[in-house]
């Protein structure tokens, strides 16, 4: 079984972009959510991996968004994002932050080692994926 994959971006085109890349690679994207809102009505799923922008339509929700999939839901959590640095040290639970603009090869990279990082802490974050901890 290929893991689930929750996309949490407002804006649809990279979302898409997004979800047709990971399931061109065998990956199950649960719905894309464009805010809060949104993102909370696929936790009665099981959300291996969710990607999450910062600033998304209810404005800056994203990091909420992340340390509730990853503390209440046990999701891995990865901020995709053209802001990284308002993240400063990060959230409590995820894993890190891959930045935006990104590409097919990158963005596939840093879903590997999230979810291999879900499993074994002690997996080796690609270039691309600034980690948190």
């Amino acid at each position: 079984m290929s893991a689930s994959i929750l996309i949490v971006e407002d804006e649809f085109l990279v979302a898409l972009e997004m979800q047709s890349i990971l399931e061109e690679n065998g990956y199950r994207v649960l719905g894309i959510a464009a805010d809060l809102a949104g993102a909370m009505e696929y936790t009665s799923q099981s959300i291996d991996l969710a990607l999450v922008d910062l600033n998304l339509r209810d404005g800056l929700t994203g990091p909420q968004i992340g340390e509730r999939l990853a503390n209440e839901y046990d999701a891995a959590v990865l901020f995709v994002t053209a802001n990284p640095r308002m993240l400063g040290d990060g959230v409590a639970g995820t894993i890190g932050v891959l930045t935006k603009p990104t590409d097919e090869e990158t963005l596939l990279a840093a879903t590997r080692f999230a979810l291999r990082f879900r499993e074994d802490e002690t997996a080796e974050a690609p270039a691309a994926v600034l980690r948190f901890r």
